[in-house]
């Protein structure tokens, strides 16, 4: 299995420019929700506990990210534990608003990352290796952590191999 910083670069080859990275704060959690509102629905009693499609991706998910990091693993496990509670309330809406909600959200996300895509001028990583779907939330809770001086030494490694966020050109005076 490929290491943290290794996933986190391929990547970030495809997410240099800022605006697409900025994209990406909306568009993936809000695609990550809406997946999981998808996967709410349908559930099986084992035990006494409603097990559904979005608590398997949810566990199987968090094994991964934990196996990558242990640090990283515990954000995202975190993060995608609200975003599975908060799935959980479409799951009992009427079926038009579930659906409505899941599929409507999916691509209003789908959308933002097209445009920060169009100005990074690359297409998402996801069409050259399927990972990248999983890949993304990571990367997005990783470039978080950059922004506010989190990974610092992560950030090193990714850089060294992906390249620096690119800085966007001011007009000078």
């Amino acid at each position: 299995m490929r290491t943290l910083v290794d996933q986190l670069a391929t990547y970030a080859t495809y997410h240099r420019d800022p605006r697409n990275i900025a994209t990406h704060f909306v568009g993936v959690p809000i695609i990550v929700l809406s997946v999981l509102i998808l996967l709410s629905r349908v559930s099986v009693d084992v035990a006494g506990i409603a097990v559904t499609p979005a608590l398997v991706v949810f566990l199987l998910s968090s094994l991964f990210y934990l196996k990558l990091s242990l640090a990283y693993g515990l954000a995202m496990f975190v993060i995608h534990g609200a975003l599975l509670l908060a799935a959980g309330h479409f799951a009992t809406l009427s079926t038009l608003a579930w659906l409505g909600a899941g599929v409507g959200i999916f691509v209003v996300g789908w959308i933002i990352q097209f445009v920060g895509h169009y100005y990074e001028g690359r297409k998402p990583a996801f069409v050259d290796d399927l990972i990248g779907l999983a890949i993304g939330p990571l990367f997005v809770v990783a470039e978080l952590g950059f922004l506010i001086g989190l990974g610092k030494k992560t950030q090193t490694q990714v850089e060294a191999i992906a390249g620096p966020v690119r800085r966007r050109e001011t007009a000078s005076a």
